[in-house]
């Protein structure tokens, strides 16, 4: 078993995913000062309107982070990925390490998200629980979709990553000992 942890970085979310959150946090904005100065409200409600909409500019800005900074490494113990709400350590004993392998989503559209089951599915970037089109459960952190380490697991469920040096991390993988 190597000595050193070997960390790969996700490939950073394309620009449209930033713009597509922005906008969103921005367009609740909008919604909530329309509703609040077009109709009689109360202190109590403004103060509920602003913690909500303080909470989801905090998740969109924390998947923005998460989509440019997330990194998976593998360590003696396991696959540790993070930082975020999906983040874990996965367990070498449950990783089919023989079948990781790097594919193309756009050619092998069967392991393509068909249904989120709890997550993000934003225009080019995917991060949390899916179904896939094949049927199985999948752990999601896609941000381009011909670069995909696809790691298969004992335990029901796969995860695919979109990472620089995607062969360089099923090597060391496949090689793990």
């Amino acid at each position: 078993m190597p000595s050193e942890a070997r960390t790969y970085r996700i490939i950073p979310a394309s620009s449209g995913v930033f713009i597509f959150l922005w906008g969103f946090v921005i367009f609740i904005a909008v919604v909530f000062v329309v509703t609040f100065l077009n109709s009689g409200f109360e202190p109590a409600s403004l103060a509920v309107a602003v913690v909500v909409l303080l909470v989801v500019g905090g998740v969109m800005g924390f998947f923005a982070y998460q989509a440019r900074h997330a990194t998976f490494s593998l360590t003696g113990k396991g696959l540790k990925i993070g930082p975020g709400l999906y983040g874990r350590l996965i367990p070498w004993e449950i990783i089919d390490t023989a079948n990781v392998r790097v594919i193309n989503l756009d050619l092998e559209k069967e392991y393509r998200a068909k249904w989120r089951m709890n997550g993000a599915g934003l225009p080019g970037y995917s991060a949390g629980w899916f179904k896939l089109y094949n049927q199985e459960k999948a752990l999601l952190f896609v941000t381009d979709s011909k670069n995909v380490v696809y790691i298969p697991t004992r335990d029901n469920y796969s995860v695919l990553l979109s990472v620089r040096e995607a062969d360089g991390m099923v090597n060391t993988i496949q090689h793990w000992k």
